[in-house]
C-alpha cells in the first residue's frame, strides 16, 4: 500500500455542483426484504432526472450481479458488500451526483460504518417501512416463505435480526402509502436540506 498516490480531481466538487444546480448527496435506503426501497428508488430516479438532476440508484441485487458478485452472504461478506457499496456512493457523491442506495443494511453498526465512509458528503439515512406482515405479504421473490420453511438460513428478520433506525433523516411508512407519495416525500426532503431546488 505504500507505492499507492491518491489523485485528486481536476474538476472539484463546487464547480460539478455549481454545474449542476444541485448539491451531491447519498441517500441510504434501508428496510426489510420487500418493504418496497428497489422501487421507491427507481421511482425517485425518474422524477429526479426529469428534473436535470444527476442521479444513479446502486441498488442490492444489481450490484451483487457485478462489483460484489464474489460475496456470499455471512455476516462478514454482507458487511463488506456494504462497506463497498459506501465506497461507491462516495465516488459518485465526489462528482456531483444524488446517489440512491437500496440495501436492506440490517444493522445500526453497518449503516454508521457507511455514513462514517461517505462523510463529509451530505449523507441521510432514509427507512422505508413495513410491518413484517406487509414484506411477507409482498414477498415478490417467494424469499420470506423460502426462509420460513428452513430454506433460507439467516434471512433478514427471520433467521437474522433487523435493527430498525433509531434516528433516520427521513422514514417513509410504506404500508399506508402509494409510491408516488413517498417519491414526494424525498423530494421534499431533498429541497428542505437545501440539496435542490
Amino acid at each position: 500500500m505504500t507505492n499507492l498516490t491518491q489523485h485528486l480531481q481536476s474538476v472539484s466538487l463546487e464547480e460539478r455542483e455549481a454545474q449542476n444546480g444541485h448539491q451531491s448527496a447519498v441517500l441510504w435506503f434501508a428496510g426489510l426484504s420487500a418493504s418496497g426501497k428497489s422501487t421507491i428508488a427507481m421511482a425517485t430516479q425518474r422524477e429526479l432526472f426529469k428534473r436535470d438532476i444527476q442521479i444513479t440508484v446502486l441498488d442490492g441485487d444489481n450490484v451483487r450481479h457485478g462489483l460484489n458478485a464474489g460475496l456470499g452472504f455471512s455476516e462478514a461478506d454482507r458487511e463488506e458488500n456494504l462497506r463497498r457499496v459506501a465506497e461507491a456512493s462516495k465516488l459518485f457523491a465526489e462528482t456531483g451526483f444524488i446517489v440512491l442506495t437500496s440495501f436492506i443494511s440490517p444493522l445500526r453498526a453497518n449503516r454508521e460504518a457507511a455514513r462514517k465512509i461517505v462523510e463529509p458528503m451530505n449523507f441521510f439515512k432514509i427507512y422505508i417501512k413495513v410491518t413484517m406482515d406487509t414484506a411477507e405479504e409482498r414477498d415478490p421473490k417467494g424469499l420470506y416463505k423460502l426462509a420460513r420453511a428452513g430454506e433460507i438460513k439467516d434471512f433478514t428478520g427471520i433467521g437474522s435480526p433487523f435493527e430498525a433506525p433509531d434516528h433516520a433523516d427521513l422514514v417513509i411508512e410504506n404500508d399506508s402509502q402509494t409510491v408516488g407519495e413517498g417519491v414526494e416525500q424525498i423530494i421534499a426532503f431533498l429541497k428542505e436540506k437545501q440539496i435542490i431546488s
